[in-house]
């Protein structure tokens, strides 16, 4: 058993995309822990916001066989891999961390995920794990949120996941 946070986005049909991939995350790990979702910027391309948002679950699998799970949930809500790196998707779910694993992998895994040093990653990620510490630095998430020049920015506040509203 593993401890896995998640980043998840969506910016195609967003609410109902990552409604759904909650609901999966728990039919398939039981109790998780969910951030709100947040409204963010598109980053790395010109497109529509993003809904984002952080999950924590306590994995059976492997990072390596819960990155390939992960991937087929993606895949079931119609996320296609042939286009550009950054673009347009209806979902996008990232272990940023396991346990306290360094690792760079097949399948671009790379724990912790380098995306943590953005705010729709970090941001979520601290509201549900502020004493977590980032293995690489050593330092908590809410450190490194409280470091980030993004933290006075406000994002909207879109729903919380588990009030169903």
């Amino acid at each position: 058993m593993g401890k896995a946070y998640l980043s998840l986005g969506s910016n195609l049909a967003p609410e109902d995309n990552l409604r759904s991939a909650f609901a999966a995350l728990r039919e398939r790990f039981g109790d998780i822990v969910a951030s709100a979702v947040y409204r963010f910027p598109a980053v790395g391309f010109d497109g529509p916001d993003f809904l984002n948002a952080a999950a924590a679950i306590d994995s059976d699998l492997d990072p390596f066989a819960l990155n390939d799970w992960l991937h087929a949930l993606e895949d079931a809500h119609g996320r296609d891999r042939s286009g550009p790196r950054f673009g347009n998707r209806p979902l996008d779910i990232d272990i940023v961390l396991y346990d306290d694993r360094v690792l760079d992998g097949p399948g671009h895994l790379q724990l912790p995920r380098d995306d943590l040093k953005h705010a729709f990653v970090l941001m979520p990620l601290a509201e549900i794990a502020p004493d977590l510490v980032e293995p690489r630095s050593g330092r908590t998430l809410a450190a490194l949120w409280a470091a980030s020049p993004e933290r006075d920015v406000r994002f909207a506040h879109v729903f919380d996941p588990d009030a169903g509203g």
